[in-house]
């Protein structure tokens, strides 16, 4: 087992190539605890250089209407008329908390991204 710090995107890539001539190893031997390490390694080293930030409300809603179909009609159950929903989908109005509430209880949108 040579395990070193991954510092670099040789270092990365290297680690990734490693990981995948491990997988698969047998649960208790040497070579399940080094891909245990390298997989902890990688995720720290990813997490640092290649974040991944939470979409916005509009996105998040844009996303789930895309996802189960949701035509904008059916959003005024949660957002109101088609002049609100307008504004709200153009970033021209905040989402109000009785609007968080309903996407929320609808359409199963986490309050954290409804509320950011």
């Amino acid at each position: 087992m040579n395990i070193k710090p991954i510092r670099t995107k040789k270092d990365h890539a290297d680690a990734l190539k490693r990981m995948e001539v491990l997988w698969g190893a047998k649960s208790g031997t040497l070579e399940d605890d080094e891909l245990d390490i390298l997989a902890t390694l990688i995720d720290k080293y990813e997490e640092i250089n290649f974040p991944i930030e939470a979409p916005d409300a509009v996105e998040a809603i844009k996303y789930i209407m895309e996802e189960k179909g949701i035509e904008r009609k059916e959003l005024e159950k949660a957002i109101g008329n088609k002049s609100k929903i307008s504004e709200v989908l153009n970033r021209k109005r905040e989402l109000s908390k009785r609007m968080i509430k309903s996407l929320h209880d609808l359409y199963d949108i986490p309050y954290e991204i409804l509320m950011a």
